[in-house]
């Protein structure tokens, strides 16, 4: 309760001051031993651990209005066990346990995606469409903006990824 507080009363003056907050890096990132910019960490918790006290803040500042939420680069085999998957590139952690589970209408952010904690696994900017797929609104630092633009554009065409969704979480940014 004590992180929930101090972290609410921070969100809480930089929403005062104009300042977008994002809480983060979801589904909780402090338990580790790698650093996620060098490597993948893995967090191998129990459900009900990561519930009970990872997931615990985010929930918490969810319901006092959130604003953004941040998701980091960790393999969490509890919360989606696809080898290697980060959880920031995940649909089942961003989608279906941020957005449905906790009810997150803000918007999701990832992580910088040029970190290896995500292009180790998903190299050559696959990580960025599989953010997207997984429902992010935005990309934090792509390896190659350009080339991920291109990645985009082309998953639209194909029909891996739907041009409704994306103008939803256009919108949803712009708003």
């Amino acid at each position: 309760f004590n992180v929930v507080k101090k972290s609410k009363a921070y969100m809480d003056g930089m929403v005062d001051g104009g300042i977008l907050a994002s809480i983060k890096h979801f589904p909780g990132h402090g338990d580790t031993d790698v650093d996620s910019h060098y490597d993948l960490p893995v967090l191998n918790f129990s459900r009900e651990r990561l519930d009970s006290l990872e997931i615990f803040p985010f929930k918490e500042l969810i319901k006092d209005g959130a604003p953004s939420v941040m998701v980091g680069h960790m393999f969490i085999p509890a919360l989606d066990n696809t080898p290697n998957k980060p959880s920031s590139i995940s649909k089942n952690v961003v989608t279906e346990i941020l957005r449905k589970e906790l009810g997150f209408k803000g918007l999701t952010v990832t992580d910088a995606m040029d970190m290896k904690g995500v292009t180790k696994f998903f190299p050559n900017g696959e990580g960025d469409v599989l953010a997207i797929e997984a429902g992010h609104d935005l990309l934090e630092i792509s390896e190659n903006s350009a080339r991920a633009i291109d990645l985009v554009q082309k998953s639209i065409h194909s029909g891996r990824l739907n041009q409704a969704d994306i103008d939803s979480r256009v919108k949803r940014i712009l708003a």
